[in-house]
């Protein structure tokens, strides 16, 4: 069992699954209400998070931090942190392209701090065996023993910085890729007027195929605002590599036009989420 004294950055609906891991494996966990929603310290609250108050005292209380933040912070957190003079162990666990953790990574060392990179896979980490962190560095091993008895499960994949990285963004390409690409057949189907025939060959392919995609659709809405970064990261990832990133930036822009329903308090409806797909700037 660990028993080091850990920062979460932030505890939002991921982040304080992480922190709970860590104190079920005897980390004293803090975070920094300073800016933070109500909601953000209800959850704190709940999970009897230590209050470092101010990102300064975190740096300085905190031996090890971890960021879980939207991919297009991850930067300006990290440089908030080295701003405050931190030098002990930085886990960046956000969903970016491996050029982007690189640079944070060279950041960090440059200014004496020890970089892990990783890559969370699964929802929130409530449940052993759903949720995965892939985890690469030098110091890797260390972090991992941060979660050693879980519910979030680790694998040290080596200590190349952007490997954890690159294995989300690959992993994500597919299974929010794939649900951007269904939202846009709806669309289309639904704007050409072919829809119920549509419903009816998938349905005569795949029985409930229709019906499953008219959900993800709908249930997607509400973490669209953030999986649109997400997008444009796997769309560097895969330029970076070689590959056309055009399909993934055109994910970016379909998440983008219904990331307004991010607080709606029930899913809208598939007629709402169809509307808003076809109507550009909606989400801006």
């Amino acid at each position: 069992m660990s028993n080091q004294t850990v920062g979460i950055l932030h505890p939002g609906n991921m982040g304080i699954s992480i922190a709970a891991s860590t104190q079920n494996s005897g980390c004293h966990v803090y975070w920094v209400s300073e800016g933070r929603s109500a909601q953000t310290h209800e959850r704190a609250a709940k999970h009897n998070l230590r209050d470092a108050r101010t990102l300064q005292n975190l740096c300085h209380t905190c031996p090890i931090l971890i960021s879980v933040c939207p991919p297009h912070a991850a930067e300006e957190v990290a440089d908030q942190v080295l701003a405050c003079g931190f030098d002990g162990l930085y886990l960046d666990a956000n969903a970016i392209s491996p050029q982007r953790a690189k640079r944070i990574g060279e950041r960090m060392v440059a200014a004496g701090v020890a970089f892990v990179d990783g890559g969370i896979i699964g929802g929130p980490a409530w449940e052993p065996g759903n949720t995965w962190l892939y985890l690469a560095g030098e110091q890797a091993s260390d972090v991992a023993d941060c979660f050693s008895a879980g519910p979030l499960e680790t694998s040290v994949i080596g200590e190349t910085i952007g490997k954890a990285s690159a294995l989300k963004m690959c992993y994500a390409a597919w299974t929010k890729g794939s649900t951007a690409l269904l939202s846009a057949i709806l669309a289309a189907a639904d704007a050409l007027d072919v829809w119920d025939e549509l419903r009816v060959q998938w349905d005569r392919d795949w029985p409930d195929f229709a019906d499953r995609a008219v959900y993800r659709a709908r249930r997607v809405t509400a973490k669209a605002w953030r999986f649109a970064g997400e997008m444009d990261e796997i769309s560097s990832t895969f330029e970076a590599a070689g590959v056309p990133g055009d399909f993934h930036a055109g994910a970016a822009t379909l998440y983008r036009r219904i990331a307004h329903f991010k607080d709606a308090p029930e899913m809208p409806s598939l007629e709402d989420v169809l509307h808003s797909l076809t109507t550009p700037d909606t989400g801006a």
